[in-house]
């Protein structure tokens, strides 16, 4: 059969053996093998991978950091790099076998009938050149139309993926663009030569939760025009949405697949069954989401003034906070509206909006890390953000943060003992024996071994460094810890287990939790009370019972009904087309 050109797209046709039939996005793999040479020796990291993936369907496959499913991606799109060994069977794409194809052939395949989204859109996208000019890029690489019809094209791209203002968003860097509207560009930009098969790895981490919705809409769109997705994400709540079948990796190995409402409402593996155990939500408030573990934290001398002892108040208050921040043209942008909050001993507050919502500057306010316009915030009952920061010493032991990127916020050059030694203070471990003795005792109580201590930050995994990060925040034993978006770039299991361990902090020290995401799962598993911020300002407050069993704002109800379910749609067409 012919393929039939669609002359809209410039007169880019078929070439090659592709010419002779119609393209159905079909992939056959099977026992594909990827290993990475190091000092000479061949280690595997994907062992004998086989799936089937009909015209218009997705096959999602799931798993942790290092299980290989981001090495498969990249393998199915020739990009696995310089040192790496691919093997298989077969791999084949409408019956091509794409396997062992040069360097330039794939380039010929790439954009045009396998289109690749990544997971970091700002990495991803040229921070130099309009998200116009990149699509443009894609098209002429390929050799579709002029200059002229390449521009409307690339505007046409973007309005398709529900980017408003197209026109102006194709003129914008990506730094200039928020988390959102870069990950629709970098879509656009896979979907401009309409490929019969998107590579998709962890498309939606780290995007609000409405985002997040919407991405997911425009994937699901995509699939129902006919184009097969192969999805690759951490999150089996986005899996549900859109997978008809969903692969298990671990260690490289796949260890369960099938009908995606199969693997996710009876799954017979042991592991897939912690992993979907793992997800947080508000069913598993008061429970521990990975296997439980003890943890032993033993309460440290206070350091904290005389007169501030016997102080049974909210150990944080924020009255009316405004910030601003100044824009080019003299005009500025309102970042927080009014903010009013209180935090009392013990308790956790969830921070819950959408990027730009003005959260993390709330959290920013609160550290005293930067300063309101109009308000105030109170420590323990005494003033806090309208002091100078020399008066402040006393105090600024008893709020530590936490932030989403532990590895950037580490000195490179300072093993884990030196940053962690660097944060216990001087007036209560006076020695450098006394100092070393807190250091091992906040390693135990992250549930670190000791021989951690004398690694550096790269050497160890992102669970580990957010531990570490946490090590570092409980050192001066605060009242208060601010973590912003501390678990959002951790896989499922990962990030269970450190919301256990914050989970077990809290009710062993007593510790404050101002906890700051765009994560709804997340904050109703470990707030008691969630603040609702967008555009500065707060829309609701309520407990977590109020906020997702009775929310009264327009807003909050939209985030609700954006939050994905794990639940597989018991509706979706899983037959093969």
């Amino acid at each position: 059969m012919t393929t039939v050109i669609d002359l809209d797209r410039g007169g880019a046709g078929e070439t090659g053996e592709t010419a002779t039939r119609e393209r159905t996005g079909a992939l056959i793999v099977s026992g594909l093998t990827v290993a990475f040479v190091r000092n000479g020796q061949q280690h595997p990291v994907v062992h004998d991978l086989s799936f089937e993936l009909a015209r218009g369907a997705c096959v999602a496959i799931v798993g942790e950091s290092g299980s290989g499913k981001s090495v498969t991606a990249r393998a199915l799109v020739g990009l696995t790099g310089a040192g790496s060994v691919v093997r298989s069977d077969s791999l084949l794409l409408d019956e091509q076998d794409i396997s062992a194809l040069s360097p330039r052939a794939w380039r010929s395949i790439r954009g045009r009938r396998i289109g690749f989204i990544q997971q970091d859109a700002l990495v991803s996208l040229d921070p130099l050149r309009p998200v116009g000019k990149e699509i443009e890029e894609a098209l002429r690489l390929h050799g579709w139309g002029t200059r002229a019809t390449r521009a409307r094209k690339a505007v046409d791209l973007l309005q398709s993926v529900g980017v408003p203002l197209p026109e102006r968003r194709a003129k914008q860097r990506p730094d200039e663009l928020s988390g959102g509207l870069r990950q629709r560009a970098l879509i656009a930009s896979a979907l401009a030569l309409d490929p019969e098969l998107i590579i998709a790895d962890e498309p939606t981490t780290a995007l609000d939760v409405t985002v997040q919705a919407q991405v997911l809409a425009l994937l699901e769109e995509t699939k129902a025009r006919g184009v097969s997705i192969v999805l690759i994400s951490h999150d089996l709540s986005v899996v549900a949405q859109l997978a008809d079948t969903i692969l298990v990796m671990r260690g490289g190995h796949i260890v369960e697949q099938g009908d995606a409402r199969q693997v996710l409402e009876h799954p017979r593996h042991e592991y897939t069954r912690s992993l979907i155990a793992a997800v947080p939500s508000e069913e598993t408030r008061g429970r521990h989401l990975g296997p439980d573990f003890e943890i032993t934290a033993t309460p440290h001398p206070e350091q904290i003034a005389e007169d501030l002892r016997d102080y049974d108040g909210p150990v944080l208050e924020a009255t009316g906070l405004v910030k601003r921040f100044p824009l080019p043209g003299g005009s500025s942008q309102l970042a927080v509206n009014g903010v009013t909050f209180s935090l009392g001993r013990g308790e956790t507050l969830g921070i819950v909006g959408e990027s730009g919502s003005g959260k993390s500057t709330t959290g920013r306010i609160a550290l005293a890390l930067t300063a309101p316009d109009a308000g105030e915030v109170r420590l323990l009952g005494q003033d806090w953000s309208s002091i100078p920061e020399s008066r402040r010493r006393r105090l600024r032991s008893r709020i530590s943060v936490v932030y989403q990127d532990p590895l950037s916020s580490f000195d490179p050059r300072w093993n884990t003992e030196r940053i962690l030694l660097d944060a216990v203070p001087d007036d209560a471990y006076p020695t450098a024996e006394a100092k070393r003795g807190r250091v091992r005792e906040l390693v135990a109580q992250v549930g670190l071994p000791e021989e951690l201590l004398q690694r550096f930050p790269l050497r160890l995994s992102g669970g580990q460094r957010q531990r570490i990060a946490i090590a570092r925040a409980l050192a001066p034993s605060p009242s208060v810890i601010v973590l912003d978006e501390a678990v959002s770039a951790l896989d499922v299991s990962i990030q269970a287990q450190i919301l256990d361990l914050l989970t077990e902090l809290q009710k062993q020290l007593g510790v404050s939790y101002l906890f700051i995401s765009h994560d709804l799962g997340v904050i109703s598993h470990l707030s008691d009370r969630v603040l609702v911020m967008k555009d500065g300002g707060v829309v609701e407050h309520g407990t977590v019972e109020q906020i997702f069993h009775n929310p009264q704002h327009a807003y909050t109800q939209q985030l609700i009904a954006s939050l994905p379910s794990l639940d597989a749609d018991p509706h979706r067409d899983t037959i093969r087309r």
